[in-house]
Order: structure tokens, then sequence, then C-alpha cells
């Protein structure tokens, strides 16, 4: 989907991998026409809000995928996250179980479902909110290299300024696509190294949409075909048995794996000077190498301009959430990648930062040497580095 008013061409490069200049939600340059018609479809997918008779539910936090993330953009959609506290108020308790059906409000109800998935009542937790990410560019993280991610990490544990970022090993949670293109995890695989969430839990794009179409829809399909727990014991939903097949999380992945960059105009070599000099550039990588192998031939053995690590950081007390995903502590994110951010309102996990600058002076944590380097550029330094950000 075209922003309005601006679908001027201008030559592709390093950091532009789309050829339309106020673009997002489009395809990556290069593909076929019978391609595009397959992304346009799953783009259409990923914007069907379900009911109850298509399966939705018996509980769920949005009826579509579009409604957290808007022409693949963030927002506007929220999940809330609570967990149990001690009796301070303020610790993550190490006893959870008063969370009975999980750490996720669902509050919609579908196929007669009667109680929603909220805080217990008499129990002190802690509630938190992550907005939908952007989706831009999910194709080019997953093709990246696990040996490129590796590298980052030891290279990271031999830095001397506290930035020691963290690969998430996760378990692959879902039964295997039947089409092993993209990844032949099996079910129960432990040591996989996460790209996808906010905590990096996920590995591939298609458990991240079956993963999705499940945990925020009630949706199930071949890859997660159980209804979630939920407080009134339902097993199954309006439509019986699976309530989507493999060609519905096969449609939805093929476009996210194909949503372009959106194009990067205004980078100056200034502006990319002092995001080296106030060590952003050092978890927020500009660029990590992809499989020469990846199934995606315009996404293969490239540099791909994804801003990030994809590695967990501890971003300080002030950031945390209290959850724990995978090797992910309570503290710990992974670095968000700087793709799309003009398209942004609101910034950090849970959008309480207004602009680029009051996001960058809340990292705490390993970050806070970088905030500190950024307090200390004098006003035309900091406003060119806000403007390379703000530009990606």
């Amino acid at each position: 989907m075209l922003v309005a008013g601006c679908t001027t061409a201008a030559p592709a490069g390093e950091d532009a991998p789309s050829t339309v200049v106020n673009a997002v939600d489009v395809p990556i340059d290069g593909l076929g026409a019978a391609d595009v018609a397959r992304f346009r479809d799953g783009d259409d997918m990923f914007g069907l809000p379900f009911r109850a008779p298509d399966g939705l539910g018996p509980l769920f936090i949005r009826t579509a995928c579009s409604a957290c993330h808007a022409e693949g953009g963030r927002g506007p959609g929220l999940v809330q996250k609570m967990v149990v506290l001690e009796a301070d108020g303020v610790t993550p308790a190490l006893d959870q179980t008063a969370l009975a059906y999980g750490h996720t409000l669902r509050q919609g109800l579908a196929a007669g479902a009667t109680h929603a998935i909220e805080p217990p009542p008499g129990v002190a937790v802690k509630l938190s909110i992550r907005l939908g990410p952007p989706v831009f560019g999910r194709g080019y993280i997953e093709a990246v290299l696990d040996s490129e991610i590796v590298r980052v990490e030891a290279e990271q544990a031999a830095r001397s300024d506290g930035i020691h970022g963290k690969i998430n090993r996760v378990t692959f949670a879902s039964v295997p696509n039947p089409d092993r293109t993209f990844s032949a995890y099996e079910q129960g695989q432990p040591g996989i190294i996460g790209r996808f969430g906010m905590k990096a839990r996920i590995a591939t794009v298609d458990d991240f949409t079956a993963d999705a179409f499940q945990g925020d829809m009630g949706m199930t399909t071949p890859m997660r075909p159980v209804e979630l727990s939920n407080p009134d014991q339902l097993a199954d939903d309006q439509r019986a048995g699976v309530d989507l097949s493999i060609e519905h999380v096969d449609v939805v992945a093929f476009y996210l794996r194909r949503i372009a960059i959106p194009k990067r105009i205004g980078l100056t070599d200034q502006g990319r000077a002092l995001f080296d000099a106030a060590r952003c550039s050092a978890c927020h990588v500009p660029a990590l190498r992809t499989r020469a192998d990846y199934p995606i031939a315009q996404l293969a053995d490239i540099d791909a301009p994804i801003f990030s690590d994809l590695l967990l950081h501890d971003m300080g007390a002030a950031l945390a959430d209290g959850m724990l995903e995978g090797d992910a502590m309570g503290s710990t994110w992974k670095t968000s990648p700087l793709i799309g951010l003009r398209f942004f309102t609101s910034f950090l996990h849970d959008g309480r930062a207004r602009t680029v600058a009051d996001a960058i002076l809340a990292h705490d944590g390993e970050a806070r040497g970088s905030a500190d380097l950024f307090r200390a550029l004098s006003p035309p330094d900091r406003e060119a580095l806000l403007a390379f950000v703000e530009a990606l």
C-alpha cells in the first residue's frame, strides 16, 4: 500500500532495498508476476478479520493480523502481559502458578466462552503492554546466517563497555510445516536461534505466523492444532477441528517473507558517523550477511540492512516487564530492527516514547553508555544523529 502523495521512483542502493520512495507494505524488487499476485493474496489474508464461524476463539486478542500490524507497520493493536509479584510489589515472583492460563491477557470471547483471561483477583501482578511491531523486512531477518549472529555475540562478549548481547536459544514449538523449503526443524528441537518476537522467542516466519494465529486469534492450524487452555475448558470452537489449513499459514508467510524494507532517504555520512560514535551500531548492527542458499533469491547472499544484531540485551529495570521467554529475562529485549521508523508515531516496546530522542534517553542497562554519549553530543550533532535514525 502506498503512502499518499509520493510514488517517486529512485535508484536502489545499499540502504534502499525498495525502489518506491515512500511506500510501505510493498513487495521486494524483482518478483515475477505470479509471486506478486501471491504476495497480494497473503496481504489480503493478513488483513482478513475472522469471525466465530471461521474458528475465532474461544478466546482471542484481535480478529485480524493487521489489527496489530496495520499496513505491515507498528500497531495500533497491542498485547497485554502480566506477571505475579512478590510482596514488595516490584520483584517478579518465582511462583507464577496463580496465572493458570499463562501470562497473556485474552479478553475477546467467542464460541461459548464466558470467562476472559485477566489478572486473578487478590494477587499482585505487574501489567505491561507490547505494541504490535512492524513486519517490514522479515524475510531479510529470517535469511541472516546463524553464523553471523554467533559472530556478533562473540565479538560483543569481548567488549569492555558492558555491551554483551546473547542469543535466545529456543525450542521449536510447532508441528513442522510439511513444506521443508525454509526450515527442517522438528517439534521439540532445542537450541535454535530465535529471531522473531520482542524477546526473540520464535525462529522462523511460518512458526511466527502459526503462533500468531493461535495466540492472538485462537485460530488453530496444522502447525499449532490445539486450542489454548482457557477458563471455560473449551477444547474447540464453532469450526470443528483445525480452523485453518497449512495453505493459510503458507500464504501469509509468503507475504511476510517478501515485504520490502521501505526506501531510506536522507542517510548522511555525518549521521552514520555519529551513529557509530554513540555506539548505537554496536547493537543496531547496520547489516548482517544472509545465507547463500536462502530460498528467495533476492534475499540470498546479501548484506541485509536490518540495523539489529538480533541479540538479547539487558535494558534496565525501567523497561523490564518481568517476562521470561527462553533465555530472555525480565529486563532483556531483542535489539529492535530499525526499519521504517519514519512511519512510527511511538517507540520502544510499549510505545512509551513519543520521539526517537525519548527512546534513546530511555535506554539503560547495557545501553546506558550510548544514552550518555547521546546526551553529551552538541545540539547540532544530536539533531544530525536523530535525523539519521528517523530516516531508517
